[in-house]
This record gives structure tokens, C-alpha cells and sequence, in this order.
């Protein structure tokens, strides 16, 4: 099953709190905590979760129903990034790459054929997300 960004995030700020405490670290230099604060770990892990509920409701689903599961976590995770309670952090380009590359892997475990799905709309496999995205 496809690792969830906000695990890959967890671990960075693990990461960089064993470098700090080991003294590798200068103090100045740590960012990860400011960068993903719990409540937009939270926060993105909760649309996440939704997103792979709606992907498991889907059987032989038309094209529609696909585009309207990566339209709804994209709205969420919209949602997320604009929210003002994680102090100004939201997804940047690294993080933007995770959460895409997610939803692909997510919906081709789930037996999507994620490329000829966005060949079959006139679109290369990595803008499934962009005509919703703001992030």
C-alpha cells in the first residue's frame, strides 16, 4: 500500500530531531517542526483517509466517478493548505509531488489504469489533479 505523505513528513521531523539532540544539527537550521506542524499532519491524513474510503466504494467505476473521488480530496486537500490554524504551513513543490503521486498509487492499487485513464481525457497522467488543484 502506498505510504502516505504525512508519514514520510513524520519521519523528516523524527530525522531532524535525532540530529538535533545529537548535536549534527544547528539548532538554527531545524525547520521541519514549522514546516509540518501536527495540525496540518492531522488535517491531511483526515482527507486522505476520506479519499481512500471513496476509492474503495468505487466498483467498475466510469471515468466520472474516478475524476469526481480526485476532485473531492483535491478540494479537501485544498481545504488543508488554505486553512490558517497550521500557522502559515501548507504544501509546497515537494510536498504537492507527494500528495499527487499518492493519489495515483492509491487509485492504480486499486486496479485504475491511472495512464490510459488520463490519455482516454486528453491529459498526461500527471494533471489528474490539476484542473481542481490550488496547492
Amino acid at each position: 500500500m502506498a505510504i502516505r505523505p504525512p508519514e514520510n513528513w513524520r519521519a523528516g521531523i523524527a530525522e531532524e530531531a535525532r540530529e538535533l539532540a545529537a548535536g549534527a544539527l544547528d539548532p538554527e537550521c531545524a525547520c521541519m517542526a514549522q514546516l509540518y506542524p501536527e495540525s496540518l499532519l492531522r488535517a491531511t491524513e483526515d482527507a486522505l483517509h476520506a479519499f481512500e474510503k471513496d476509492v474503495h466504494a468505487l466498483v467498475a467505476p466510469f471515468d466520472e466517478q474516478v475524476f469526481d473521488t480526485i476532485k473531492r480530496v483535491v478540494q479537501r486537500l485544498n481545504a488543508v493548505n488554505e486553512d490558517e490554524q497550521h500557522g502559515g504551513a501548507g504544501y509546497a513543490t515537494d510536498e504537492r509531488e507527494q500528495l499527487c503521486e499518492y493519489i495515483d498509487q492509491t487509485l492504480s492499487e486499486h486496479g485504475i489504469d491511472v495512464a490510459a485513464l488520463a490519455a482516454k481525457n486528453g491529459m498526461g497522467r500527471a494533471e489528474i489533479t490539476d484542473a481542481w488543484r490550488d496547492w
